[in-house]
This record gives structure tokens, sequence and C-alpha cells, in this order.
């Protein structure tokens, strides 16, 4: 799908869209405990169908009701996990999949599947366990076991948010340590607070070497009684960013005190508003795209800290610095630092591509609304935020959709 963008100011007010950090998390608490939950509000978009496809297969009964789902525990199991894109998704049930002592299969898109997994690949090497990645997906059999868990800090926290799902379930037990650096804090202190919500009882410390390690006691009940999802810090980043564009942009429903990590984008932006600046992206890889094209168009910007930027949906840092390049705004892409140079923005010869991933179509709308032209791929946005582009039509963004 394209989308035409008509130069526009935008002008209004938005509701933060649910958050998708917080909702896969809740889903899966409510999956593993005894009673119905009802979970929500909800957005429809492609990672949380995944999660609920994932929450089915684990045993659980969904219904939907209207932006809620209700999920009852203990139903018909099955052997496949549809993971479509969803990287969180993919690593949150891995180690619940691994519970069992029968054979699963994770399935995804071919991105999805080139995803690393070298965490949970040498757990099962340990512990004698099957991980295998074939044409079809990944074949993976159980039972896991309690012990000592060893984690390197610097690469995903949804490995760890895996694991403390699945150790309160097993019989004894375990303890997960994560050596330092430990990059994307933030997201593991959300999955805590989801722990803490469904009674799930553990031990966190952080020892004199940096390493945070958890203590998890096993047989413990997931005990869930609150399903009540946030609003999403990481997707209001993107209307919210107009606000430095020219536009007059109120984002509505955000709790001051989140733990989401992409909370800091605020700050963020203040920073791109006075004048040149550097922002470490370690915990806060999702708002890369958007600081990015903020950092063209105001004063640049060098962020540290982007590594992981490579293994998202998309090489996020060669994505953007290719887009940004129609804009006439110049990049220089390396190993873990990315400095992006400011200039007048100009209407894009060409369409501007998606790379089939969501957060560079957001960023690229930002400046489309300033410019003009068409973006390609628009449809990378259903994987977050379906509805984004209504939300730009709200708020008075010129914006026509297109079937290719």
């Amino acid at each position: 799908m394209r989308v035409v963008f008509t130069p526009s100011r935008a002008e209004g007010t938005v509701a933060a869209p649910p958050s998708k950090t917080a909702a896969h998390r809740l889903l899966i608490a409510a999956a593993l405990g005894t009673e119905p939950v009802t979970v929500g509000p909800l957005s429809k978009s492609e990672d949380i169908l995944a999660t609920l496809d994932c929450v089915r297969a684990l045993g659980a009964s969904v219904t939907l009701d209207g932006g809620h789902a209700v999920i009852t525990p203990h139903g018909e199991t099955a052997d496949v996990f549809p993971c479509r894109e969803s990287g969180s998704t993919l690593r949150f049930f891995l180690p619940l999949a691994l519970l069992r002592e029968r054979e699963s299969r994770f399935t995804g898109s071919p991105r999805l599947m080139e995803r690393p997994l070298g965490v949970y690949e040498d757990l099962c090497r340990e512990q004698g366990l099957l991980l295998e990645r074939t044409d079809g997906g990944i074949r993976i059999r159980g039972p896991l076991k309690t012990g000592e868990f060893r984690i390197r800090g610097d690469v995903s926290s949804q490995f760890v948010t895996g694991l403390l799902f699945a150790l309160p379930t097993l019989s004894g037990s375990s303890t997960l340590r994560i050596t330092p650096p430990v990059v994307s804090l933030p997201y593991i202190d959300v999955t805590a607070g989801i722990l803490d919500r469904a009674g799930i009882r553990y031990e966190r410390r952080t020892e004199e070497d940096g390493s945070l390690v958890f203590r998890v006691p096993g047989d413990q009940v997931y005990r869930l009684r609150d399903g009540t999802v946030e609003g999403d810090y990481s997707n209001a980043a993107f209307p919210d960013a107009f606000n430095l564009t020219g536009g007059s942009v109120t984002v509505t429903g955000l709790s001051p005190h989140s733990a989401q990590g992409d909370a800091v984008y605020r700050e963020d932006y203040r920073k791109l508003a006075a004048g040149p600046c550097t922002i470490d992206l370690s915990d806060t890889p999702d708002l890369g795209p958007v600081l990015m094209a903020l950092g063209g168009v105001l004063h640049g910007v060098t962020l540290t800290g982007t590594a992981r930027l490579r293994i998202k949906e998309s090489d996020r840092g060669a994505a953007m610095a290719a887009e940004l390049g129609k804009f006439g705004i110049r990049t220089a892409v390396g190993e873990d630092r990315i400095e992006v140079f400011p200039a007048v923005p100009v209407k894009p010869d060409s369409a501007i591509e998606s790379w089939n991933d969501h957060r560079v179509a957001m960023a690229a709308s930002i400046l489309l609304a300033m410019t003009g032209g068409e973006l390609c791929g628009a449809e990378a946005v259903n994987k977050s935020w379906p509805e984004f582009y209504d939300v730009l039509r709200s708020l008075g963004i010129g914006v026509e959709m297109r079937e290719i």
C-alpha cells in the first residue's frame, strides 16, 4: 500500500494507543493463571494478534469483546505457535513451550526466523533439549529444568522476560543471572511489574560487579486480577514529534509513573529542540528512527548504543540513512554510533520505502507531512498501530491511501 502525503500542519489531540509492551506480558500472565482475566484495551496490531494466537496454543481460550480480550486458561493446547513478525512473541513463548515434554513448532516471517536465539540455543544444548531451526520454522521440546541460568546483559532483554515467565512454574527454585552491561533494563522492569501484579514472588538484587540477579522460587501459580493495559510511549512518540516540526499536538493517556523505557522520549525531544546533542539508545532502540528523522530537520544528533538497530524488523540505521538521503539529509552509520547532520528537508524525487518496518514507516511520515511525497509499503504500521494513518488524518495531515 502507498500513502500520498500533502504538506500539512498537525494540530489536535490524540489518545496514545495501548502499550504493546504491557499487553504482551499481561496476556501471557493471564494465560498462565487459573481464572479468566480481561486484558485490555488492546490494539489489533499484528504483534498482539500473534501473541493471542500463541496464548491459544498454550491452551487458553480467547474471547474478544470490543477492545478487550477475555483469557480463560486450561483449554485445549496446540503444537504450533504462529508468531507472524513479532520478536517479542517468539522469545517470550519459546521457554513456555519448553515446559512441555512434547515437541512444539514456531512459525513466522523469514525475517523473524533469522532473529538471534543464541541464549535459548545454549540453554537447550546444556540441558539436552531440542531447539532446531528448520525451513518451516523452529522445532523445540522440553521439559525445561531448574537451575542457574546465565545471560549476557548486552543481548535482548526479551530472553530475560521469557525465562522470568517460565521459571516460577517449575518444581524447585532457579537463579537467573544477567551479566553487565545490562541494556534495555526498563523492559525488564516492566516484566517485573507484571509479575508483581500476578502475585509471583522473586528476589532481585544487583551485585557489586553490576550483575542483575533474580532468584525465582518454583511451584508458583499466576493470579493476575487486573489486566488493564496502559498507554504506549513508544508509539506516542510519533504524533508528539509533530510538536518539533511546527505542529500543535496533545497526546493523552500516558501514565506519568510508567516503567516503559521509551517514556524518556520527551526528555530526548527537549535535547533535540535545544541544539545538537548526543543520545544513548542502549535502553531505547525503538526510538532510533524517529530521533534520526527529527535530528535531521532540527540541529543534528549523534546516537550511541545503536548496534542492536541492525537486528530489528529492518537494519534500522541503514534503512533510515537511505530514506533520509531522499530528503537531502546526510547520515554516517557506524558499528555502534549514528550521526545525523541537519538540513532543510526537500520533497523526495522517489517514493520513500518502509523497509517493512513500522518504526521506519512512522518516522518517515513525520517528514513526509512536512515535504509531501509518497510512502511505499505503508502497511508496515499494522505491526504495532494499524490506525496510524487515521490518526494522522484526524490531526489534519493530508494522507491519501492507495492500493498498489
